[in-house]
């Protein structure tokens, strides 16, 4: 299905930390409904305006209901400062969904046991991906990590088996890694999103144990669709392939295999 591109209007953008927000749009082509993993590209500065770019942004909860989205992001460059300053009624450009995200029917058909993984902002797509996982009957195992304090964790109680948090600091939950809070051989899979540093340890400790494990990456966007190369990134085949079109899901073993 190809993206599509409509004016959003927001209905709140509310400040979670110092830099984190959490901004809810009306997205009003119900024929172009997200799913977990998939991300858009957000405007709401003109086509002349710095930056040149628009900003991509995983779908952190898309209720069809009300037909809204939520993203979940964090404001660290001009355009992320730009979309922090949207207020209640303003509207801007939304293009999307854009990407191969997490095929929840074809996980579930394959595995029962399964643990979400996410470090900082790359908890922000984990919060569709456990929702979809438990409408369809199973409850995932969550963990996340944190620099110092967790954020948006609330919800996950009623859609997650078990949920549990570290943080750099020990301000909060268990004081080190995210990845010493489960042990990949007790599960089926693992699916994981957060630094590059944190996905790739992840992946060799699946690799390690047999567990198979699907990563979200994530680069600096150009286009969106793949036709640009900007955001390649290189498999165990030696073949380069866009975070965009390609992914941003992928198997670890393709993308991380060949460093661990």
């Amino acid at each position: 299905m190809r993206a599509a591109c409509c004016e959003a209007t927001v209905l709140r953008n509310e400040v979670i930390a110092p830099d984190i927000r959490l901004l809810t749009v009306v997205w009003p082509d119900r024929d172009h409904a997200p799913h977990a993993g998939q991300f858009f590209t957000l405007r709401s500065w003109g086509a002349d305006e710095a930056p040149f770019l628009s900003r991509p942004i995983s779908v952190h909860r898309w209720n069809p209901d009300s037909s809204t989205i939520e993203f979940l992001y964090q404001v660290v460059g001009e355009g992320t400062e730009k979309l922090a300053q949207l207020k209640q009624q303003d509207t801007f450009q939304l293009t999307g969904p854009m990407g191969n995200g997490f095929d929840v029917p074809d996980i579930l058909s394959k595995y029962k046991k399964i643990a979400v993984v996410g470090g900082g902002i790359g908890t922000a797509p984990m919060f569709q991906l456990t929702r979809e996982l438990a409408a369809a009957g199973v409850k995932p195992d969550v963990f996340f990590g944190f620099r110092d304090t967790p954020y948006c964790m609330e919800e996950y109680r009623s859609i997650a088996n078990l949920v549990k948090v570290s943080t750099d600091t020990g301000a909060v939950g268990f004081h080190g890694f995210v990845t010493q809070l489960y042990d990949p051989a007790d599960y089926d899979v693992v699916l994981v999103c957060g630094p590059t540093v944190m996905m790739r340890n992840a992946a060799r400790l699946c690799a390690e144990k047999g567990t198979p494990c699907f990563v979200s990456l994530e680069k600096k966007m150009a286009c969106g669709i793949g036709a640009c190369l900007g955001c390649t990134c290189e498999t165990r085949s030696g073949e380069g392939k866009s975070v965009c079109k390609n992914g941003p899901v992928f198997d670890a073993a393709e993308v991380f295999g060949w460093q661990t």
